[in-house]
């Protein structure tokens, strides 16, 4: 097993499915099918989840609302996903822990760096909602700041594209993927990653990042058991 204990990323827009709003049962179950492949082989699991099939802050902000307030609802958005994928999990036999950047008792437990350690190596998915707690911080932000907290090997970044291109390749057929690319690399070709606080942060802490299609089922499992899945983005 290369990865033993792994922060997963997922998109608030994964979790719609075929939809164009909210969250496809058939995509979480789907996602906490391919969680527990990894989970019974050893692996442990802590998971971020952005909020955009809900709500997203920035949304508010074209519509005229404050910047802060948009960004708090955007991070309430992201403990309904989370909540939503803990149920998925349990109902596969998962043990989990819901904690979050926000105080929302009885809902999620606060999140403290030792509590998820300690939950990971119980054998517990660790899912971390609420973003940093800060507005103004993206969940990408929000999941390099906790996989640096909790020690993480990697970070994996489950999209809907099989790995980081030239150019999107919904739109450029003639774009071409990138197998491993390092930080200085990827930052040189203007590649959008994650925003750049959460780049910087894996730089300054030599946290790799993966990115690969998390709807291509036995995917993360082929990860975590070192095969060459997605783009590696690495020191």
């Amino acid at each position: 097993m290369k990865y033993k204990r792994i922060l997963l990323k997922l998109s608030g827009e994964a979790l719609m499915g075929h939809h164009h709003y909210g969250i496809d049962p058939d995509r979480l179950n789907d996602y906490a099918r391919q969680i527990h492949s990894v989970t019974s082989q050893g692996c442990q699991v802590a998971i971020v989840i952005g909020g955009g099939n809900i709500y997203r802050g920035m949304q508010g902000v074209g519509q005229g609302m404050d910047r802060v307030q948009g960004d708090y609802m955007g991070m309430l958005a992201t403990v309904i996903n989370s909540m939503a994928l803990q149920s998925a999990l349990e109902t596969v036999d998962i043990k989990t822990k819901l904690l979050s950047g926000m105080t929302i008792k009885p809902v999620a437990e606060a999140m403290s760096r030792r509590k998820a350690i300690e939950y990971l190596e119980e054998g517990r998915v660790v899912i971390i909602s609420g973003g940093t707690g800060n507005p103004f911080f993206t969940t990408d932000s929000a999941a390099a700041l906790r996989a640096v907290e909790i020690k993480a090997d990697a970070i994996l970044k489950g999209t809907r594209v099989d790995g980081i291109y030239t150019a999107d390749p919904e739109k450029d057929q003639n774009a071409e993927k990138y197998n491993s690319l390092t930080f200085d690399e990827a930052y040189s070709k203007g590649l959008k990653i994650m925003d750049l606080t959460a780049f910087a942060l894996c730089k300054e802490n030599n946290l790799p990042i993966l990115v690969f299609n998390m709807n291509i089922k036995g995917n993360l499992k082929k990860i975590v058991e070192g095969k060459q899945v997605g783009t590696l983005v690495k020191g």
